[in-house]
């Protein structure tokens, strides 16, 4: 039966994909304590990348944004494979965006927008978090976009 969270995610269009299994040594998300720290989700659909390369050469700041918003969901799938239920989550605490960007490219924060607006569409108020939009050279897989998250799950 889907949870508050998951209902709001329906309502919106959009389904709680698979976690994204790892690239590498690491697990998608670990719990400590009452936190839940995600590693960096990138934007994968089904397995895949739709889409490589640089932010302001190859990739647009719009599709970027929306790619943000993809790795916001694959991050709420990680959280809820540690929380079991997203209407655990009390708060998103902090989002961390990696933007693989052209050595011009400056709109890092309104790229990662793309997954702080996802967060407050599906938890509202709970969604509201402090972030970082860090422009990088390059990212896993030639991702255009890379988005890390800590919750706070409430208590019991």
């Amino acid at each position: 039966m889907a949870g508050v969270v998951e209902a709001k995610l329906a309502e919106l269009g959009l389904t709680l994909p698979d976690v994204v299994p790892p690239l590498a040594s690491y697990q998608p998300a670990v719990r400590s304590g009452v936190y839940v720290y995600t590693s960096g989700q990138l934007p994968m659909v089904d397995g895949k990348l739709a889409v490589t390369g640089k932010v302001g050469a190859e990739v647009t700041p719009d599709e970027a944004k929306e790619l943000a918003r993809t790795c916001a969901l694959n991050a709420l799938a990680a959280v809820k494979s540690v929380a079991g239920d997203l209407d655990r989550i009390a708060r998103v605490v902090k989002v961390v965006g990696f933007v693989a960007s052209a050595s011009d490219f400056t709109g890092q924060p309104a790229v990662i927008n793309g997954a702080s607006e996802l967060l407050g569409e599906v938890l509202g108020d709970k969604g509201v978090h402090a972030r970082s939009a860090v422009g990088v050279a390059v990212l896993p897989l030639d991702a255009p976009v890379e988005v890390e998250v800590q919750v706070e799950l409430a208590e019991g």
